[in-house]
């Protein structure tokens, strides 16, 4: 069976990709990253969406992001924005964030003779993030093709990204074909230690839209 390393964050879209990924015959190996964030309740999550879905094996790495701050997820100086979406980057942008996860997964996936990561980024209702556009995970991908062993001995990477082009709303639908069980995700910025949703901030609204635009009932636990 081909082996597949598979980011995990324990929100809707991983989640989502994770089933995808199953779905195709991988044996899932999947990663999480506790870097410090103040929704640590997703980590929670990550395992229990893991577990659900029979991934071959999940792992947590610390990378302790709050060193260095400038980001309302690992700063708690700095408020979660609760008056919509606006234009431009938000300060939910944790700097290099994914680089940071994708360079994770990559060093997992040359260990474990792995040739394809998955990822959750989507450029269609990404809050404005850049490192969640295609031209960001195809510049990556040149880069880990250039740097690690395995790809210059022939064993190119792939990083799959099968929600890049798509709505929240189509997500979801994709996900219920799936059999995803919503309610193990957790999404919000500043969800309790139990995983209760704000409602207000950027991710709770994109989720709350999703759920409404596909017509069907929100899974999400609100305080």
């Amino acid at each position: 069976m081909t082996i597949a390393v598979v980011l995990l964050s324990g929100g809707l879209d991983s989640a989502t990709i994770l089933a995808m990924a199953h779905k195709e015959g991988y044996e899932c190996h999947t990663l999480s990253v506790d870097y410090g964030q103040r929704h640590r309740s997703e980590l929670a999550a990550a395992e229990r969406v893991a577990k659900s879905m029979s991934a071959y094996e999940h792992q947590i790495i610390k990378v302790d992001l709050t060193v260095f701050g400038g980001s309302a997820l690992t700063d708690r100086s700095i408020a979660i924005p609760i008056e919509g979406i606006k234009a431009g980057i938000p300060i939910t942008y944790v700097p290099a964030r994914n680089s940071i996860m994708l360079s994770l997964a990559l060093s997992w996936a040359e260990v474990l003779g792995s040739r394809d990561i998955f990822i959750g980024v989507n450029a269609v209702d990404y809050s404005g993030y850049p490192d969640c556009r295609p031209k960001y995970i195809a510049a990556f991908e040149g880069m880990a093709n250039l740097a690690t062993k395995a790809a210059i001995e022939g064993n190119k990477l792939r990083i799959h990204t099968p929600l890049i082009n798509l709505s929240k709303s189509e997500i979801i639908q994709q996900g219920k074909l799936l059999s995803v069980d919503y309610s193990l995700t957790v999404s919000c910025y500043q969800a309790d230690e139990i995983g209760l949703a704000c409602g207000v901030c950027d991710s709770c609204r994109l989720r709350r839209k999703g759920f409404e635009m596909a017509n069907l009932p929100d899974p999400t636990y609100y305080r």
